[in-house]
C-alpha cells in the first residue's frame, strides 16, 4: 500500500497498486475538506451565538418545516438529516424541552415515532433563518459568480447522485427536484 501524505506517495508499502490521488485531486481534495470544516464551523457558531442552536438542530427544524404538516417519521427525518438516529433521538429531546419539535405515535405503524415541528420550533426557526442565510451568503454565495454557483449545483449533484446509487444518504427534501434546474 502506498501512504500518500501530499502530492507525493511513500513508497508501495503491501505490493498493491492503488489508484492515487493525482496532485490536482489531492488539491481539490484538500480544498474541499477545508471549506467544508470551515464553513459548517462558521455556520454553527453565528446559529449558537444568534439563536442559540447548533447547526445541526437548526437543519432538523429546517427539513420538518419544508414537508407536509411539518412532520416525519424519525427514521426518515434521520435520513434526510443524515443522522444516526441515535443521535437525531438525542437532538429532538433537546427540541422537545425546547417546546420546538414534539413526538408523536405514528397512527399507521406503531414501531414509528413523528416527529412535529411546533408553532414555537416554526417561530424559533424563522427567527434563526435571516443570520443563517446571510452567514450562507457571506461564506459561500457572495463569493461565487451565478456562473461558478451553476457548476457548484453541477457538481455536487453528481457526487450527491454517486452517494444515492451507493445506499448513501437520501437527499434532503426539495434537493432532488432541483437537480435539474437548468444552471
Amino acid at each position: 500500500m502506498k501512504v500518500q501524505m501530499s502530492s507525493r506517495t511513500m513508497g508501495d508499502v503491501d505490493g498493491t497498486n492503488e489508484r492515487w490521488l493525482t496532485p490536482d485531486e489531492l488539491d481539490a481534495w484538500m480544498h474541499y475538506v477545508a471549506t467544508s470544516t470551515l464553513l459548517e464551523s462558521a455556520l454553527d457558531r453565528q446559529l449558537q451565538r444568534d439563536s442559540g442552536m447548533p447547526h445541526a438542530y437548526y437543519q432538523i427544524l429546517a427539513m420538518l418545516s419544508e414537508v407536509p404538516n411539518r412532520t416525519l417519521r424519525m427514521s426518515d427525518l434521520a435520513a434526510v438529516t443524515q443522522s444516526s438516529q441515535s443521535r437525531l433521538s438525542h437532538a429532538v429531546s433537546r427540541l422537545e424541552r425546547n417546546g420546538w419539535v414534539q413526538r408523536m405515535p405514528c397512527a399507521d405503524d406503531r414501531r414509528s415515532t413523528l416527529a412535529h415541528l411546533t408553532e414555537a420550533g416554526f417561530t424559533a426557526l424563522a427567527a434563526a433563518a435571516p443570520g443563517h442565510v446571510r452567514t450562507v451568503r457571506e461564506h459561500l454565495f457572495d463569493k461565487l459568480t451565478c456562473e461558478q454557483v451553476g457548476q457548484l449545483r453541477a457538481i455536487l449533484s453528481t457526487v450527491l447522485s454517486g452517494l444515492a446509487e451507493e445506499g448513501g444518504p437520501v437527499p434532503m427534501p426539495g434537493v432532488a427536484a432541483r437537480q435539474d434546474a437548468p444552471a
